[in-house]
């Protein structure tokens, strides 16, 4: 983990994307406050958070996962203001490590998911799905990075990265990183940025469904891709609301 010194800039890997400003305005001590969980061996830990306009800012976590044990974190950032949740994971034997976030708003924030995932004895897995939906000129970031340490074999690692751009001045970034010093992984990492599907809309105004409802349709059903191994319709329905709440609170 380590406590920085000083306060990050543009040139450190893990802030290439951040609102800078915003990170000055924060102050070294709020970056330096981590909040450390230990999950047992063979244990499950799920937790879900919402980033909105109550919530802190910056919010950076330090797992330990034991040997069998699950780690599972679920995600909506739809602050009005930049924010950024950082999730740093170590992995025991036969781990798993579940993260499914969505970034989504307009307005000029910058909205980012931070991993580090550290694979360090094997058989362990993880498995990282982001969804960001932005407009005016929001930015959603993913900075993911897999460490592969050489007597980890048999690691399964996964991320999958899309966005969704609702308007030309928004934009989106996805730096995936893998560190692998073991032979016999299986690592994979897929990123694409894009726009609505013009050919659903219009099939779905050819069938009488009103331009905004048919952009909350197209929308959940592209988000929710990243919450769908949550198992809990109760608490994904939540997560759901939280992040079309967004949308329906926009102009466009």
């Amino acid at each position: 983990m380590g406590e920085l010194a000083t306060l990050p800039t543009r040139r450190d890997e893990a802030w290439r994307y951040a609102d800078i400003s915003a990170v000055e305005a924060l102050g070294l001590e709020a970056i330096n406050d981590w909040r450390v969980l230990n999950i047992a061996a063979g244990e499950t830990h799920r937790e879900t958070f919402v980033l909105d306009s109550a919530a802190a800012p910056a919010t950076r976590l330090q797992v330990t996962v034991g040997a069998g044990a699950r780690a599972e974190f679920f995600a909506v950032n739809a602050s009005n203001g930049s924010a950024r949740l950082e999730v740093e994971v170590t992995l025991a034997k036969g781990a798993h490590f579940e993260f499914g976030g969505v970034t989504i708003g307009g307005g000029d924030a910058t909205r980012e998911f931070v991993t580090k995932t550290v694979h360090a004895e094997p058989d362990a897995t993880s498995n990282q799905t982001v969804r960001a939906v932005h407009w005016g000129t929001a930015t959603g970031n993913f900075l993911g990075e897999i460490n592969v340490v050489r007597h980890a074999q048999k690691t399964d690692a996964a991320q999958d990265f899309k966005a969704l751009l609702l308007e030309k001045g928004a934009s989106a970034n996805a730096v995936p990183q893998l560190e692998i010093f073991a032979d016999d992984v299986k690592c994979a990492h897929g990123a694409t940025v894009g726009q609505l599907d013009e050919n659903a809309r219009y099939y779905m105004a050819a069938r009488g469904i009103v331009p905004d409802m048919a952009q909350r349709l197209l929308v959940q059903a592209f988000i929710g891709d990243a919450l769908v191994e949550m198992g809990d319709d109760a608490a994904q329905s939540e997560l759901l609301d939280a992040a079309l709440a967004a949308l329906e609170k926009s102009a466009l």
